[in-house]
């Protein structure tokens, strides 16, 4: 199992939060899944068949890349 804390720039507000727990919770391999608005952070845990790799993508796609990815339209 692994667990990675990063922060998503884009998080505005509570259908934000909702919105990447929403989309990340259904990721094959995901445990869970903690977004906080006031921070900005979020918690994932996962193990096999996800990947930190798949998450990263899974975030870019819905638009809340985690900080320090190049955003590519």
């Amino acid at each position: 199992m692994t667990t990675k804390t990063f922060t998503v720039p884009n998080i505005s507000c509570g259908h934000c939060t909702h919105t990447i727990e929403m989309e990340l919770g259904d990721l094959s391999g995901v445990q869970s899944v903690k977004a906080e608005q006031e921070t900005k952070k979020v918690t994932v845990e996962w193990s096999d068949p996800a990947s930190w790799e798949k998450i990263q993508a899974l975030l870019q796609e819905i638009n809340y890349p985690p900080e320090g990815l190049i955003q590519i339209s």
